[in-house]
């Protein structure tokens, strides 16, 4: 069993070495690392320069680059072999809801995805590294579980776990992605110069934490399981947006795909 381990936080950071040394009993695990904290970096690849791998005295490989730069690389050149599964965190805060969208984490794990690899994200809710080794013995115990009895196709698998002892945790919930309130405001400050900059704020309050979401599972203890997928299609607006289409100087009716052509 070959492992590709990456994450979002750096090839420093402890969430990594914790799954390292969690996941070594279950295979021979190579690891690929940003070299600095890129958390919010999202599927960003970078274009416009060169990037450099390293080797950290550990025998870690970092890249100069994004969480996606360094999975990308690491399929399409630097490794000599297919890794079975791809690996990601452990993340030092959580990624549910629509955080997703941005979060680095998620982004190495879907790289591997997109080349048709099984991957998966593994984030501790809280911020901290508290009770990290009880993470990585989840995350270990769910990369095994797979292991033992595969999904069908490649899944992406966006796992959250709340800092809590192992045997305080109230088992595995498989859910679907909660919403939050939209972002709170930018903090603005002054440089030296006197000029502005600005902050990003902090994400909202949770809006849809109800039963079956990410939030609701780990506010009440549950790991959560969320399978992922990037069909960003949807699927329930073709229809309306097709006749809107139609409507226009150069009729499209004649193009609408049926609503749910490729599913």
């Amino acid at each position: 069993m070959r492992i590709l381990l990456s994450n979002d936080d750096g090839y420093l950071a402890p969430g990594l070495a914790a799954l390292y040394e969690a996941l070594k009993p279950l295979g021979e695990i190579d690891v690929v690392a940003p070299e600095q904290n890129c958390s919010g970096a999202s599927n960003s690849l970078t274009l416009s320069r060169p990037l450099s791998v390293y080797t950290a005295l550990n025998g870690f490989r970092y890249v100069n680059g994004t969480p996606t730069d360094c999975v990308h690389i690491a399929l399409t050149g630097l490794l000599d072999f297919r890794p079975d599964i791809v690996v990601s965190g452990i993340n030092n805060g959580q990624n549910m809801g629509e955080d997703t969208l941005y979060s680095g984490t998620v982004a190495a794990a879907t790289e591997g995805f997109l080349f048709g690899i099984p991957a998966f994200a593994f984030s501790q809710v809280d911020k901290g590294w508290q009770h990290l080794e009880d993470a990585a013995r989840v995350a270990h115990d769910i990369v095994a579980r797979y292991l033992q009895a595969p999904l069908s196709g490649s899944p992406l698998l966006n796992v959250n776990i709340p800092n809590l002892p192992h045997s305080q945790l109230q088992g595995w919930q498989v859910t679907r992605l909660g919403k939050r309130h939209p972002s709170q405001p930018v903090v603005r400050q002054f440089n030296p110069r006197g000029e502005p900059i600005y902050w990003v704020g902090p994400a909202g309050d949770a809006r849809d934490a109800s039963a079956g979401t990410d939030f609701h599972a780990t506010v009440n203890g549950a790991v959560s399981i969320t399978p992922l997928q990037l069909d960003l299609t949807d699927t329930r607006s073709l229809p309306e947006v097709c006749d809107w289409a139609a409507g226009g100087a150069d009729s499209a009716s004649e193009h609408c795909a049926p609503a749910e052509s490729g599913r």
